[in-house]
């Protein structure tokens, strides 16, 4: 679990994060996702998220929250106001930390990183999206006080995944 000694800090991703969370990413969602997301599609998505794509989307001003232990950047969030219509205004659109730093307490500081942050902006109310399948995620939201608000299919490729809103006042 995450001690008093653990050297951490979640802050603003920049441009020269780009390799780091490309790797986080590709690790993180390999983990996460094998067995879930068909292979191919999965292969894909990891495959998408090179270098190049992240430093793009961190030059283009999106919200992104890094989480670097020590000098290693091990954990990411984007997020910002809410897709869609509900009362909900922020969203956590993807948190993940890399596989070795996962069950540490890290992923609890960095949701309340965007917590925080979210908050900052004067977002009401926080919306989480995770794969029915994904139970690890769902349990992570669960424990944080989260409840299911709502449920929706995403397609990847034949394959039709139930996808579960996790949402805070």
């Amino acid at each position: 679990m995450l001690g008093e000694s653990s050297q951490y800090e979640i802050r603003p991703g920049e441009p020269s994060d780009a390799p780091a969370l490309s790797e986080v990413f590709a690790a993180s969602w390999t983990g996460a996702y094998r067995g879930i997301i068909p292979h191919l599609h999965l292969d894909r998505m990891i495959r998408r998220r090179s270098s190049d794509w992240w430093s793009a989307t961190l030059r283009s001003g999106s919200d992104i929250l890094v989480l670097q232990v020590s000098d290693a950047v091990v954990g990411y969030a984007t997020l910002g106001p809410a897709r869609g219509r509900s009362r909900y205004e922020g969203e956590i659109y993807e948190i993940y930390i890399s596989p070795d730093y996962q069950g540490l307490g890290f992923g609890e500081c960095l949701f309340e990183g965007c917590r925080n942050h979210l908050d900052g902006r004067q977002l009401n109310g926080l919306l989480v999206w995770a794969l029915a399948d994904n139970t690890i995620a769902s349990d992570f939201y669960w424990r944080r006080g989260g409840r299911p608000v709502g449920a929706t299919i995403e397609a990847f490729g034949a394959a039709q995944l139930k996808k579960v809103a996790f949402a805070w006042d």
